[in-house]
Parts: C-alpha cells; structure tokens; sequence
C-alpha cells in the first residue's frame, strides 16, 4: 500500500542550464499532485532557498557553478536529512552512482530521461524513498561485486555483525521498498521505533546510507540479488 498523497509533492530544482529547467518545471507543473516551490542555478543558493522553503524533493545537477551537486548533497543531507534528493546529470558513470547514493541521494538520473521518468521517479521517491533505474541497478550490483572479492585476513577477523530478528526482518522489508509506515505495520510497531531500529541497523553494518544497508542484506544473503 502506498502513502497517499493529500497534498501536492514540493519540489526544488536545482541545475545552472536555464532552458533545461524550464523545461523539466513545464513539464512537473502540468502535473496536478506536483508543485514546484523553487528553483536555484547552483548548490549555494539552493542551500539558502531550504532554510525558508519547505520541499519533499530536490531534483539537483550534479555539474554547476559555485558549489557542484556532489559538494550540496553532502551539505543537504547534513542540514536537511529528510529531503529527497535525485541526482541529474548527462554522465552515465557508475562509479559516480554508487559514490553518490551511499552518501545519501535517492536517485540517480540521466538528463536525457523524458519527462514521464522524470515524474515518476519524484512520486516513487516520495512514497518509497528510493527510484531504482537500470543505471543505478547496475551500478550498485557492480559495486556489491568488487565488495565480495576475496577478503584479506585483517577483513576476516573483523567481528560478525548479528542482527535481532526484528532488525533482519525490517531489512529485508526496506529492501522491498516499503515505507516506514507499512514496515511498521507489518511488524507492528510505531514508525519512531522503526526509524530507530533502521539509525541503529547502520550503525551496526557501517552503512551510510539505506543504499549501504540494501547492499549489506544482499552480500549477507538476507535477500537475493
């Protein structure tokens, strides 16, 4: 079940090319649970446009000046750890997507996806958290690849992480794609203890980030690839 949406979804997006913006805020607006709160042409001003506005989404680019996507999404999800953020770019770099999702952002997407992707993947981030791409499928199982290569025996003896059954069975649901509603519904506890038993579920593995922790479950075998 998803979350339903009673108010319009808040967006902000940040690129420094004018005419793709207005093109992508066209676009979004013709849509009637979407509403563009604001727009920036770099990481310093959309920095100072959160502080005042209030938004679910921020679609950002990764290439701008003053302060590029990389160096704002570090500082967003210092200062505002609940924002979306999708990444854009033309770069179609692997690399650069695991970088960026386990530092915090919720999707990764190229500047040639129509609109209609582009839609979709600021709904699926809002009620889900993460919009999942070839890109950034393939992107993660490579990663998740080079992090199963034979280990050094200094790796080897580093402790075994164990997880309580409710912290693997809340894993196994985020790695669903559930929302913390509907995990806290199934195991039937408040959505704060959820979202605490998920801030330690890190701690424990050493993910930064949900993307961290979906790749721990699959390199553990808590859910196939």
């Amino acid at each position: 079940m998803k979350a339903e949406i009673t108010e319009p979804i808040r967006v902000i997006i940040a690129d420094d090319h004018v005419l793709y913006r207005a093109g992508v805020i066209t676009s979004l607006s013709a849509k009637k649970d979407i509403k563009i709160v604001a727009e920036a042409d770099n990481g310093v001003h959309l920095l100072n446009l959160v502080k005042t506005i209030p938004a679910d989404i921020v679609l950002l680019d990764i290439e701008m000046p003053v302060m590029n996507g990389i160096d704002t999404l570090i500082e967003l999800k210092k200062t505002n750890p609940e924002l979306k953020v999708i990444m854009l770019t033309f770069m179609e770099d692997q690399s650069m997507v695991t970088k960026l999702m386990e530092i915090g952002a919720n999707s990764y997407l190229a500047k040639t996806s129509d609109s209609e992707i582009i839609y979709e993947a600021v709904k699926t981030c809002f009620e889900q958290e993460f919009y999942f791409n070839s890109l950034t499928n393939k992107a993660l199982l490579t990663n998740l690849k080079q992090k199963n290569a034979p280990q050094t025996p200094q790796q080897l003896m580093q402790p075994e992480v164990k997880l309580n059954d409710n912290e693997t069975t809340i894993l196994r649901l985020m790695c669903e794609e559930k929302s913390t509603k509907e995990i806290a519904d199934i195991v039937n506890l408040s959505p704060r203890t959820v979202e605490a038993i998920r801030d330690k579920l890190r701690v424990k593995t050493g993910a930064k980030s949900t993307a961290g922790l979906i790749m721990y479950a699959v390199r553990n075998k808590i859910i196939d690839e």
